[in-house]
C-alpha cells in the first residue's frame, strides 16, 4: 500500500472534548434553588422541579426549579424595582456593565460550550466556534450601543420591565440576542429558557453576578408552560420578546391583544435555498451543510427547501448524497461530528412522523448508509426528492436533518416557488453572477437573505422575518428599536362609534342628491350590498350619503391593491413625485375642504383651513422622504457586506380617527404609499364625505389604480374584516379600544403586523405625528448578505 492508499483508506479517529469542567460545574450545584430574582438564587415558591437530560444519551442532567405564576410575579416585582434606577444610569454605565459580561463570557466559554453541547446536543464545534463567540459579540456590540442611544435614538426610551421566552435549538445566543438590547437600551428583563436547555442560563445568571449586574435587572426564570403563560399575562410587563414556533406566537399575539404591551415574534421558516446553473455547485454543496444540516436542522432559518435549476439537477443531487455519505453522525463532543442527536424523543417522532408522510405523499426519501449510535435521539440526513410544492416536506417545518428539492426552469419560476410558503425569515441564493442574485433577493419574501452562502449572523445586522415567521427584528439598529419607545402625542379616548336609529333631518334646498360611492381599483364603485350610510351635518341635518362597505368591498379592495404592481415597483422618485402632485392639486381645492370641514364637524373656518393646509404639508413632507428614508450598509466581522434594504410591508389596512378626519387620514396614508405599500383605507366614520371628496384629488393625480382603495363604512365591523383577511400585510387602526384590541387578536391568521392606538387618538396637527416614526411602521427591513473576496 502506497502513501496515496494510506491516505484514501484514514478514516476519522475519535476526538472527545473533555467534559470533566462541566460535570464538576453540574456536581457543584443546587438546581432546586435555579430560579435568578432580584440578584438571588430561589427555589420555585411550590416546590416543583422539571427534569433536563442528555439528547445524545438520554441520561438524567437535573433536576430543575420549575417557577410558578407567583414566582413570576416576584421576578416582575424585581425588575419593576430595578428599573427607575437602570434606565435613568447612563449609557456608559450601562455600557460598562454590558462589556463586563461579554469578557466574563469569555473567560468562561469553553465551559458554556460543553454545557450547550451537553444539554442541547449539538455539535460542540458549532457550540464552540458560532453560538459561544457570536453570544458574547452580542454583549460588546450592545454595550456601544449603549452610549450611542442618546445620539442615534433621540426621543427614545427603554420600553420598560420587558418578558423575554426563548427556544431551546440555540439556548445562549437566543438569550444573548435578547437581553444585550434590552440592557442596552435601559430595560430590565424577566427572562424564561426552554425546559429542554437550562444549564447555559443557569451559567449566565452566575456571570451577572460577577459582572456587577444590579439585582433585580436580569432575572431569569426556569419554567415551563405556566411560566411562560404568567409573563405573557403579567400586567407589570410591557414588552413580550418570544422566539419559537408559529403556533405559539400566535398564541401569544393573541394573549396580549389590547394590552399595550410592545410585541417581537421571531418564529418559525420554510427557507429556500435556490442554486442557479451558473453557481459554484462544490460551494453551493458546503452550503447545504451549514444550511440544513446544522445543528441537526434545528434552525428556524434552515434552508430546508432546495430550489435547483433543472439543468444541473442531476449533478448536484449526485454531489449532494457523495456529501451526505461522508457526514458523521454521533456522539456531539466528539470534535469530528458533523450531525449530533435531536433534542428529545418527541422532536425524534415528530421528524419521523413528517418523513414518513412526505414518503406517501411522493417523495422519494433517501438516507446514507450509515449506522446511528445505540442511544440517544438520533435521525439520519434525509434527502427528499421528487417532492411537489405541496407535499408536506416543502411547507411545513420539520425542524430536523431533512432537505426537501424542488427544480425550477428560470428566474421566474424560482421565486414564486420560494414564495410559495406562508413563511418568511430567510432565503439563500447560489449564482456566479452578482447581478442575477441581486435582482433575485429583494423578490424573495424573507426578512434576510444570504448570497452565495448561508446562516451568517452578526449583533450588528438585524434579523426577523414577515408573516409567519413573526414581526420585529434582532440585532442591528433595527433590533434596538424593538427595546425603544417614544413618546407619541396621545389625543382623548376614542368612544366607540353607536349606530343611530334616528333618521337625519334632511337638509334644507333642492341640491341634486349624489351618494358617494366606493373608490375601488381607481374607480367608484357601489358598495356590494346595495346599501347606504347617512352623514350628518354638525347641525344634524343630512350632508349625504355614503356606501355601506362589506366584507366583500373589502375582498375587492385588497384584491385591487395586491395587483397594483404599478406602486410598489416605481422608483422612490416617481413616489415622491405622485405625492407632490396629490399635494399640489389638495391645494387648488383648499377651500371646498375647508368648507366641508366647518360642514361636518363645525369647527371655526379659520380651524378648517388651518387642518386642510396641514394635510397638503404633510403629503409635502411625506413626497419629500419617498427617496430619503433609506437603508444601510453593515459591515460585519466577516468577508461580506449587509445591505439592510427598506422594502415595504406590502397590503396596508388604514382605519382612520374621526379626530381631525382629513388630517388624520392623510397622516397614515402618505407614509404608508411613501414607502410603496399600497393602501385600503376605512375613513372616518362619522365624517365620511372629507374621505369620498379626495376621490377626484386621487383621480387626476397621476396615482396607479389600486394604490389607494377607499371602504366608507363602520369602521369596527371593516377594522374585523381586514385583521382576519391573510392578503393584508399591515393594519393601522385608531378606534376605540375594543376595536383595536379585536383587530390584534383577529390578526393572527397570517401574524400581519398591526399598529392600534390602543383606544386613543393622536394630536394629529403635532410635528410628533408625522416622520420616521410613522415611516418605520410602513416598512419591513429586509437584510441581503453579499460575501466579497476569492
Amino acid at each position: 500500500m502506497n502513501i496515496l492508499d494510506r491516505y484514501h483508506a484514514m478514516d476519522y479517529g475519535p476526538a472527545p472534548e473533555a467534559r470533566n469542567e462541566a460535570d464538576a460545574w453540574l456536581a457543584a450545584r443546587d438546581f432546586g434553588k435555579a430560579l435568578f430574582i432580584d440578584g438571588a438564587w430561589k427555589a420555585a415558591s411550590g416546590g416543583k422541579t422539571f427534569e433536563t437530560s442528555e439528547p445524545s444519551s438520554g441520561k438524567l442532567l437535573a433536576k430543575i426549579s420549575d417557577a410558578s405564576a407567583a414566582d413570576i410575579d416576584a421576578a416582575v416585582a424585581a425588575a419593576t424595582k430595578a428599573l427607575p434606577k437602570w434606565s435613568a444610569s447612563s449609557g456608559y454605565q450601562r455600557a460598562k456593565v454590558l462589556y463586563a459580561i461579554g469578557r466574563a463570557m469569555q473567560r468562561h466559554q469553553r465551559l458554556f460550550a460543553v454545557l450547550e453541547t451537553i444539554d442541547n446536543g449539538k455539535p460542540i464545534r458549532e457550540s464552540r466556534d458560532i453560538d459561544v463567540p457570536l453570544a458574547i459579540r452580542h454583549f460588546i456590540h450592545h454595550a456601544g450601543w449603549a452610549q450611542a442611544l442618546d445620539k442615534d435614538f433621540p426621543g427614545h426610551k427603554g420600553v420598560g420591565v420587558v418578558g423575554q421566552i426563548i427556544p431551546w435549538n440555540f439556548p445562549l445566543l437566543m438569550l444573548a440576542w435578547k437581553i444585550a438590547p434590552a440592557l442596552a437600551a435601559g430595560c430590565t428583563v424577566v427572562l424564561k429558557p426552554a425546559e429542554f436547555t437550562p444549564l447555559t442560563a443557569i451559567l449566565f445568571a452566575e456571570i451577572c453576578e460577577r459582572a456587577g449586574v444590579p439585582k433585580g435587572v436580569v432575572n431569569i426564570v426556569q419554567g415551563g408552560p405556566e411560566a411562560g403563560a404568567a409573563i405573557v399575562n403579567h400586567p407589570g410587563i410591557q414588552k413580550i420578546a418570544f422566539t419559537g414556533s408559529s403556533e405559539v406566537g400566535k398564541i401569544i399575539r393573541k394573549a396580549t391583544a389590547g394590552s399595550g404591551k410592545k410585541l417581537s415574534l421571531e418564529l418559525g421558516g420554510k427557507s429556500a435555498f435556490i442554486v442557479f446553473e451558473d453557481a459554484d455547485l462544490d460551494s453551493a454543496v458546503e452550503g447545504l451543510v451549514d444550511g440544513i444540516w446544522f445543528n441537526q436542522g434545528q434552525v428556524c432559518c434552515a434552508g430546508s427547501r432546495l430550489l435547483v435549476q433543472e439543468g444541473i439537477a442531476e449533478a448536484l443531487i449526485a454531489k449532494v448524497k457523495t456529501r451526505m455519505s461522508r457526514l458523521r453522525v454521533g456522539s456531539p463532543l466528539d470534535k469530528n461530528t458533523d450531525i449530533g442527536p435531536l433534542i428529545d424523543i418527541t422532536q425524534l417522532d415528530r421528524v419521523k412522523g413528517l418523513v414518513a408522510e412526505g414518503a406517501k405523499q411522493g417523495a422519494v426519501c433517501w438516507q446514507p448508509d450509515a449506522a446511528l449510535p445505540s442511544s440517544g435521539y438520533y435521525h439520519l440526513p434525509t434527502l427528499a426528492t421528487g417532492v411537489s410544492p405541496a407535499n408536506i416536506l416543502a411547507q411545513e417545518e420539520v425542524f430536523g436533518p431533512v432537505l426537501a428539492t424542488m427544480t425550477f426552469r428560470n428566474t421566474e419560476e424560482a421565486i414564486e416557488l420560494a414564495n410559495n410558503t406562508r413563511y418568511g425569515l430567510a432565503a439563500s441564493v447560489w449564482s456566479e453572477n452578482v447581478n442575477l442574485a441581486l435582482h433575485v433577493a429583494p423578490q424573495l419574501k424573507a426578512g434576510v437573505v444570504w448570497v452565495n452562502g448561508t446562516n451568517m449572523f452578526d449583533a450588528a445586522c438585524g434579523f426577523g422575518g414577515y408573516r409567519e415567521s413573526g414581526f420585529g427584528r434582532e440585532g442591528g439598529r433595527e433590533g434596538m428599536f424593538e427595546y425603544l419607545a417614544a413618546k407619541l402625542p396621545l389625543g382623548p379616548v376614542i368612544k366607540a362609534a353607536t349606530v343611530s336609529a334616528q333618521p337625519v333631518e334632511q337638509a334644507d334646498g333642492l341640491a341634486i342628491d349624489r351618494t358617494a360611492k366606493l373608490f375601488i381599483g381607481g374607480k367608484q364603485v357601489r358598495p356590494d350590498g346595495n346599501y347606504s350610510l347617512a352623514v350628518a351635518t354638525a347641525k344634524g341635518k343630512l350632508a349625504g350619503e355614503v356606501g355601506l362597505g362589506s366584507r366583500k368591498d373589502i375582498r375587492d379592495a385588497v384584491s385591487a391593491a395586491r395587483g397594483a404592481k404599478a406602486w410598489p415597483e416605481a422608483t422612490a422618485y416617481n413616489r415622491s413625485q405622485v405625492l407632490y402632485y396629490l399635494a399640489e392639486n389638495l391645494s387648488g381645492r383648499t377651500d371646498e375642504f375647508a368648507a366641508r370641514l366647518v360642514q361636518l364637524t363645525g369647527v371655526t373656518a379659520k380651524a378648517a383651513r388651518e387642518e386642510v393646509e396641514q394635510s397638503i404639508e404633510r403629503l409635502f413632507l411625506y413626497a419629500g422622504l419617498a427617496d430619503k428614508f433609506e437603508g444601510r450598509v453593515h459591515q460585519p466581522p466577516a468577508r461580506a457586506v449587509t445591505l439592510a434594504l427598506h422594502e415595504p410591508v406590502g397590503v396596508v389596512g388604514i382605519v382612520a380617527p374621526d379626530a381631525s378626519p382629513l388630517l388624520g387620514l392623510i397622516s397614515l396614508i402618505a407614509p404608508a404609499l411613501a414607502m410603496g405599500n399600497t393602501v385600503v383605507a376605512v375613513p372616518s366614520e362619522r365624517y365620511p364625505l372629507l374621505a369620498t371628496d379626495l376621490y377626484q384629488v386621487i383621480e387626476y393625480s397621476d396615482v396607479p389604480a389600486g394604490a389607494i382603495n377607499i371602504v366608507t363604512g363602520r369602521s369596527a365591523e371593516l377594522a374585523g374584516v381586514l385583521a382576519k383577511h391573510d392578503d393584508v400585510d399591515g393594519l393601522w387602526v385608531f378606534a376605540d379600544a375594543e376595536t383595536c384590541a379585536r383587530a390584534e387578536a383577529e390578526s393572527i391568521g397570517n401574524l400581519k403586523r398591526v399598529w392600534s392606538g390602543n383606544g386613543r387618538s393622536l394630536d394629529w396637527a403635532s410635528d410628533e405625528a408625522a416622520g420616521d416614526a410613522f415611516l418605520r411602521r410602513a416598512i419591513e427591513v429586509k437584510n441581503v448578505w453579499v460575501p466579497y473576496g476569492d
